[in-house]
């Protein structure tokens, strides 16, 4: 278990160096001026070459880490399902914390992740991929695999494909989240945890209500990895209080 906790407090650590900060891709040369900020971003990004020395797919593994780290929501033998999982950064983090790759003594966590796009397997998960998890046949399948049983945490670090008009970005996302929401409703365990990215905007506040009507304590989080310029946050809902059935 030891290692579970160096590994979260390893994320205090992150340094930017000053050569970092200056360094600038060397390979704009004909590309877009977006791509070139979106390079230049990158290759000063502590958190990049964090995920690379650490073997995360993704920057975002230290958003989760970090929301981890401050709540406490992933522990050895959770069963956690990740919704839109691709690639696999924040599937990679909830398996290491849940022991679900069982590499440490103690309880064996549950890892599955869903995503409509195929990607690589994660050790100690199982991946769902080619697989929306909003068809009721995915849901089907996945029941299945539970045997019955429902999750302890599900996770959602979606985001559509942004149209970069603020609006209509707010408002694609907000489905997401909807989507996110209404599967687990019906999927988690009561006092059960429900992590939920979404972009700032005019439906926040009603989603956050939303919330409130399902979980006895909600949140909003935004973790130090996020980007200074990002409009993103995560809805941390705990004490899920089941569904009333008549």
């Amino acid at each position: 278990m030891n290692c579970f906790y160096k590994s979260v407090s390893q994320t205090r650590s992150v340094y930017t160096n000053c050569a970092l900060l200056k360094e600038t891709p060397r390979n704009l040369k004909g590309k877009k001026h977006s791509s070139q900020l979106w390079l230049t971003r990158q290759i000063r990004d502590p958190y990049v070459e964090k995920a690379k020395q650490e073997n995360y797919r993704c920057r975002s593994a230290f958003k989760l880490l970090q929301i981890n780290e401050k709540f406490k929501i992933l522990s050895p033998g959770l069963t956690v399902i990740d919704c839109g999982a691709a690639p696999g950064s924040w599937t990679q983090v909830a398996t290491n914390l849940t022991n679900a790759h069982a590499k440490n003594q103690g309880p064996i966590g549950e890892v599955y992740a869903i995503d409509k796009l195929p990607f690589y397997p994660v050790e100690g998960a199982t991946v769902l991929g080619n697989m929306d998890f909003t068809i009721a046949k995915t849901q089907e399948t996945l029941h299945q695999l539970l045997q019955g049983n429902k999750a302890d945490v599900i996770l959602s670090d979606m985001a559509p494909n942004a149209s970069g008009i603020r609006e209509i970005d707010h408002d694609n996302i907000v489905l997401l989240a909807y989507a996110a929401l209404k599967f687990a409703l019906q999927t988690t365990k009561v006092h059960g945890t429900l992590v939920i990215k979404i972009w700032d905007g005019g439906k926040s506040q009603q989603f956050e209500e939303n919330l409130l009507k399902f979980y006895d304590n909600v949140k909003v989080v935004k973790p130090d990895a996020t980007r200074d310029e990002s409009s993103e946050k995560f809805f941390l809902a705990r004490e899920f209080k089941g569904l009333k059935t008549s």
